[in-house]
């Protein structure tokens, strides 16, 4: 098994990948990329546009893009799509008003075609 997990990990050391964080408004999406990056909590402010943030772990590049999540920001969420390899869709669990709103925009996710992978 340990030969196996050695086999995988390898396949991700010394490469950088693309992360997009992605959720609605005050999800916790900045909280948690500067959890990532600086280990703490960090009082952040509404994102507009999107935060980039690179985050070495074992010699493998994270290149983490926060990107704001409110509704007029929304519709731009695919042009970051392209060269992405892995998405964190954050949800408000609390926020149960949103939650249907939250799950309208993963199928959303979901349902877009990516051109040129």
């Amino acid at each position: 098994m340990g030969l196996i997990f050695a086999k995988l990990w390898s396949f991700f050391c010394d490469q950088e990948h693309k992360v997009i964080i992605v959720g609605l408004d005050n999800a916790g999406k900045t909280t948690i990329l500067y959890q990532f990056l600086m280990n703490e909590v960090v009082h952040t402010s509404p994102t507009i546009g999107s935060n980039v943030e690179e985050i070495v772990v074992k010699n493998t590049h994270f290149l983490m893009w926060d990107i704001g999540g409110q509704e007029s920001l929304r519709s731009s969420w695919n042009t970051y799509y392209s060269n992405t390899e892995f998405i964190i869709l954050v949800v408000d669990s609390i926020d149960r008003e949103r939650l249907s709103i939250t799950k309208e925009e993963l199928y959303r996710m979901l349902a877009h075609e990516i051109v040129g992978v």
